[in-house]
């Protein structure tokens, strides 16, 4: 697990799950108010690049910013959103492929084709469609690991919630959200915006965990090894907060992202509810976490202990695995990128970058 801390808010928007590929680009489209720009280019050709001056120029402004980062390659991002301004610019090619709904209204599309020399390019039709070939295949089979951890991990969840007095869950659940969210005036406007805190990437699992302390202040942790505590604790936070009017920020869990929140941040009350477990260790000193195992019947859980650890082993192996397969597809990556940068006219791209910085900024 790598912990990546920073100064400002980053997430993801996508990722591989156990079911695929699962992204949050298009219900950012519906975000309230939201102006999208989407760019359109081959690998290599400065998409990153070029929202990554954008992020910079953003900053220096003194505008508040979140860099969503893409998680076949942390380094690289997959688009910045500017909250104040609702605008945001992603990476709208494959696998998260946006068309415009409305284009010039609610969405602008950012071409860099034109900067692709097709003649350069040609020289090596082979090569490249190899390589985006071997990428693709590379990518296919870590998301068949990935989803033999799943069903292992969910085997795990289910193991938990035979044990678990859900009862005993909800009413801390009641006692909680009465305590820390005060109802809000009817005129309130709940919302909801969806990220990924974490996700498995060629570096491992990442985990920003500057986010949370960039955030919030306050912090409740709930410690659960298998889920099926924490799954239910933020599935009744979530809906008393809506409830109660507050804008919020959900973060589903990376490997079942359908049924499970693993992290949730209410903005204006600088607070978080946040799972802690092996895939993402929540590391704040002087907060203390809320055991889920109070919610056990700890003799009947002792029954599943060699079903959970055999689950534990073989998920951890299947992960290392697919995070060296997604290491390969991503040098595979860089060396499609090659091809692409020496058939590119960056000075072309420059230009592009400079005015759709003017147009944002």
């Amino acid at each position: 697990m790598t912990n990546i801390r920073t100064d400002s808010v980053d997430f993801f928007l996508g990722a591989t799950t156990p079911a695929g590929f699962k992204g949050y680009f298009e219900p950012l489209r519906h975000e309230p108010g939201m102006q999208l720009y989407l760019i359109k280019s081959g690998p290599g050709c400065g998409k990153s690049t070029l929202m990554k001056h954008i992020a910079q120029a953003a900053e220096q402004k003194g505008e508040r910013i979140e860099k969503i980062h893409c998680a076949s390659d942390p380094d690289s991002l997959d688009g910045v959103i500017f909250p104040e301004t609702r605008q945001a610019i992603l990476d709208a090619t494959a696998p998260h492929t946006m068309e415009p709904d409305a284009p010039g209204a609610d969405e602008v599309v950012v071409s860099l084709y034109h900067t692709i020399d097709a003649g350069k390019l040609s020289l090596h039709r082979e090569e490249v469609k190899a390589l985006f070939a071997r990428n693709a295949s590379l990518r296919s089979r870590a998301a068949r690991y990935i989803a033999s951890a799943g069903s292992l991990l969910l085997d795990s969840r289910r193991a938990e919630a035979c044990c678990a007095n859900f009862e005993k869950v909800r009413r801390y659940a009641k006692r909680l959200c009465t305590r820390l969210l005060p109802r809000l005036p009817d005129t309130a406007r709940p919302g909801e915006e969806l990220r990924l805190l974490s996700a498995i990437t060629p570096k491992g699992p990442v985990f920003y965990h500057g986010t949370v302390q960039a955030l919030a202040d306050r912090y409740i942790v709930f410690r659960d090894d298998y889920g099926a505590i924490s799954r239910l604790l933020l599935e009744l936070i979530r809906a008393e907060a809506l409830a109660r009017g507050y804008q919020i920020i959900t973060c589903p869990c990376a490997m079942h992202p359908e049924d499970q929140i693993d992290h949730l941040f209410i903005p204006s009350l600088r607070l978080a509810f946040l799972t802690d477990n092996p895939w993402h260790p929540v590391h704040i000193s002087g907060v203390q976490a809320v055991r889920c195992t109070r919610f056990l019947d700890r003799e009947h859980m002792a029954g599943f202990r060699a079903r959970l650890r055999f689950n534990e082993r073989a998920a951890t192996e299947l992960l290392d695995q697919a995070v060296a397969l997604m290491a390969q597809a991503k040098s595979c990556h860089d060396e499609l990128e090659t091809y692409y940068r020496a058939a590119v006219d960056f000075a072309e791209v420059e230009k592009v970058t400079e005015e759709t910085t003017k147009a944002m900024l």
